[in-house]
């Protein structure tokens, strides 16, 4: 049996933070939020898919941000998504250098999860 491809990814969030996630997650990153399961909507937190990206946000009464575990999205046109990010009051740190034929940049979500965006560099395109 082998492991074929990750499903989604969950984050941790405080109790209360479905509209600060929204803002986020689904205006600023644009990906859509799909409803919960029934029998995990009554726990709160909220889903965001689009295509095979897929980010979950659950509920931790004793949330704590994690700064060095990470996702890493490949995006397309890094820097008007870091243009995007900042006009909505983000702060985010581009990686100048290019590594593994990838341009970085990192951001925090409204929780303190750290997040990482790369974009395939163009020579390597």
């Amino acid at each position: 049996m082998d492991i074929q491809r990750l499903d989604h990814v969950q984050l941790a969030m405080p109790p209360g933070g479905e509209d600060r996630a929204r803002a986020f997650y689904r205006d600023v990153l644009g990906i859509r939020e799909v409803p919960k399961p029934p029998h995990l909507a009554k726990l709160g937190g909220c889903w965001f898919e689009r295509d095979a990206v897929k980010v979950h946000l659950g509920v931790d009464p004793d949330f704590r941000a994690v700064h060095k575990a990470h996702a890493a999205f490949i995006v397309a046109h890094l820097g008007d998504l870091v243009r995007k990010l900042e006009h909505a009051g983000c702060s985010v740190i581009r990686d100048e250098a290019s590594r593994d034929g990838y341009q970085h940049a990192y951001v925090d979500d409204p929780f303190g999860n750290r997040l990482e965006l790369m974009e395939l560099s163009a020579r390597f395109r």
